[in-house]
């Protein structure tokens, strides 16, 4: 059985993502086919846990999920400021940040402990959903527990290329679905493997 990239993300209910979306058609004047956003093939996410696993073991990763999507009561985020990284390549990434609440904190570790027998992070290109696959893309996810887990957790919903500031924060919004998706190239979420229902509180 193949081995895949995959990553377990938070998805926004529809009014969060269409502002995200819009925003990305605005950055995308700036970097065209970098990170194209929409509801169906790359879809406005916040990562929860990333790694590599065998495609055999998604349903026992879905129970997992549906566990623990029933224990976890988010409730409402917020988003508070955007700001931009830099990647490997040196290009400006812009992100929403999204406050780090105590249950966020508390979800995103419980998955990762949960989901650690499963995960490998030795990633190759064609474990990405991708026809290309870029080095910023692989060390990402290569170094996620190391970078991006635990006390390192930093939420947020990836824009796109280039630099905006079209929002007023802070913005309140809810999570409606906990999914496993397997990665694209710039870490998007392109395939949606396993999804539950999140209580919307």
């Amino acid at each position: 059985m193949a081995k895949i990239a995959v990553d377990v993300v938070l998805l926004a209910t529809e009014e969060m993502a269409d502002k995200v979306i819009a925003a990305n058609k605005e950055l995308l004047k700036q970097y065209a086919d970098k990170i194209v956003l929409d509801k169906e093939n790359c879809l406005p996410h916040i990562s929860l846990a990333m790694g590599c696993i065998d495609e055999s073991n998604i349903d026992e990763i879905d129970k997992i999920l549906k566990t623990a999507a029933k224990e976890n009561s988010l409730g409402p985020l917020s988003a508070v400021c955007i700001h931009t990284e830099s990647n490997r390549a040196g290009e400006g990434v812009s992100v929403i940040e999204i406050e780090k609440t105590e249950a966020l904190q508390s979800l995103h570790e419980e998955v990762m402990k949960r989901l650690s027998p499963y995960f490998s992070y030795d990633v190759m290109a064609d474990m990405v959903l991708s026809s290309e696959t870029g080095e910023s893309t692989l060390d990402w996810i290569k170094n996620y527990p190391e970078n991006s887990s635990f006390e390192k957790f930093s939420p947020h919903i990836t824009i796109g290329y280039g630099e905006i500031n079209n929002f007023s924060f802070p913005i309140k919004f809810s999570v409606s679905k906990l999914v496993l998706c397997h990665l694209g190239n710039h870490c998007t979420c392109r395939k949606i493997l396993a999804s539950t229902n999140l209580k919307i509180s």
